[in-house]
């Protein structure tokens, strides 16, 4: 993997340049799709995206990615403005403040110059509860239709019940799009679509997997980024593609001994959405002090069942069952007892020092156990951690120099037990 580095750390690897292209072919095929003619259709993130491609002239979007790309270009602050200038409370998250903004003001200041107008809306109700709220906003302004997936929290795995309940809300948004759109479903090509998405995901777990190096080849800010096609490129043979050479390139760089942290001393995990507009100074600081973010619970649980660390993969069968299945991939639904036991076999596979507490403002859903999750890695686990701020979109609600003395805290605290390892003692 070629790697150009700047004076300031920071390195572009060829996999990052293929993806750049990606994600403005993805936008701009958008764009024209809909201008054809293509029914359009606003997903949240964990929508199955691939029962679009059962459909002959179907385009989605995803909203929180959109936002995602808008902060991680520095056009976050400005789009949340825009939002509250127009009555919305600056305490909504982010994500919506950004998305709300750029819909009113027809997408200036957009990256991507907004999104095209919906015939159709796809919230949830299990991995934001804001979600509905949000999209009913455009439901009341355009009169456009919402179809509101309810899906159950899950405080243990996913009972029959509930994966049945799923399952038939999926047929029925099948049914929904039909009678919307006049254009009827070919599950054989939906088939398709999640064989190409399993796939995918499988060589995305083996390009995260390749964080257990010492020192690791990747930093969770790589997956951060990388993770940007799963939203808007599912079900295709680009994202296969993509994340296989991903994974080729970061296995080749492990084999040249080129690494984004060399003299990796600190390995950490980090838990909550990714700060966007932070990416390249957290981790240029963090190397400085020899600290790497191996990985995050944001991107270990992409392709992977409530609770597990694991890839959970496709057989061939019925599309819908395998979709059902892993409809609560995302840390949000989860109970303490499924993320503690997903958050211990990353810390265990991963060798981890630290953990890296993000409460973001922007995100209660994630936030809010954190408290009870950092008290079991502490005691439990044994492993320091440390609680910062964050908000993932918006930077006027993040201090960096705040959260690097409780980083910096952090790694005095994994240097104080190594040295009472050494002489025997007990960690305090």
């Amino acid at each position: 993997m070629t790697r150009d580095t700047p004076a300031d750390g920071f390195r572009k690897t060829s996999s990052g340049k293929r993806l750049t292209g990606i994600m403005m072919n993805d936008y701009l095929q958008l764009h024209q799709r809909a201008s054809q003619g293509a029914f359009v259709v606003w997903i949240a993130i964990v929508v199955p995206a691939e029962l679009f491609a059962g459909f002959d002239n179907v385009a989605y979007a995803v909203p929180e990615s959109h936002a995602a790309m808008s902060a991680g270009k520095g056009a976050g602050a400005v789009l949340c403005e825009k939002a509250e200038k127009a009555g919305y409370s600056p305490d909504l998250c982010s994500y919506a403040r950004i998305d709300l903004g750029t819909a009113l003001d027809g997408g200036r200041d957009s990256p991507s110059m907004g999104m095209p107008r919906p015939h159709l809306l796809v919230s949830n109700t299990n991995n934001c509860s804001l979600l509905a709220k949000w999209f009913d906003v455009y439901h009341r302004m355009w009169g456009t239709p919402h179809f509101i997936l309810d899906i159950p929290f899950c405080y243990e795995e996913q009972t029959p019940d509930d994966f049945a309940y799923i399952r038939g809300q999926f047929a029925d948004l099948v049914r929904t799009i039909e009678e919307l759109s006049g254009q009827r479903f070919d599950e054989s090509k939906a088939r398709e679509a999640v064989r190409l998405s399993s796939e995918a995901l499988r060589e995305w777990k083996r390009f995260t997997s390749l964080a257990r190096h010492r020192p690791s080849p990747i930093t969770a800010f790589d997956s951060f980024v990388q993770m940007a096609p799963i939203l808007t490129s599912r079900g295709t043979q680009q994202l296969l593609d993509h994340y296989r050479m991903l994974a080729d390139e970061t296995e080749e760089q492990v084999k040249r001994g080129v690494f984004p942290v060399p003299e990796e001393r600190y390995r950490l995990l980090w838990d909550n959405i990714a700060p966007w507009h932070q990416l390249r100074k957290m981790s240029s600081r963090l190397s400085a002090l020899g600290a790497n973010i191996t990985t995050a619970s944001y991107t270990y649980c992409i392709g992977s069942v409530e609770g597990t660390f694991d890839m959970y993969a496709y057989d061939d069968g019925d599309p819908f069952t395998w979709l059902a299945r892993l409809q609560n991939f995302s840390v949000c639904p989860h109970g303490m007892a499924l993320r503690a036991r997903a958050m211990r076999q990353a810390i265990e596979r991963n060798g981890i020092d630290g953990v890296v507490f993000a409460s973001n403002r922007s995100c209660k859903v994630y936030s809010i156990i954190q408290m009870d999750q950092m008290r079991f890695v502490r005691d439990e686990i044994g492993v320091p951690a440390v609680m910062i701020d964050v908000d993932h979109a918006d930077e006027r609600k993040y201090s960096e120099e705040a959260s690097f003395v409780r980083l910096e805290a952090l790694l005095e605290t994994i240097d104080a037990r190594r040295r009472e390892e050494e002489h025997g003692q007990a960690p305090s």
